[in-house]
């Protein structure tokens, strides 16, 4: 069986942590950011996990992570 490609979509937005979480950065921090708080920008910053329902999906798309 040949080796599966890796989603180039997601190999820049995801990553795995040692336990296996799948993790991601926050999205609407792009663009508009004028009317936005300086709170809602700085929580922005900070990374999330994937929600457990995506995860599956995720991990199949970067296999070799």
């Amino acid at each position: 069986m040949p080796k599966i490609k890796t989603h180039s979509g997601a190999k820049k937005r995801f990553n795995l942590t040692k336990s296996g979480k799948v993790k991601r950065a926050c999205a609407y921090k792009s663009h508009i950011l004028n009317k936005k708080t300086s709170k809602r920008k700085r929580g922005l910053r900070k990374g999330a996990y994937a929600d457990v329902t995506n995860a599956a999906a995720v991990k199949r798309m970067i296999l070799y992570k």
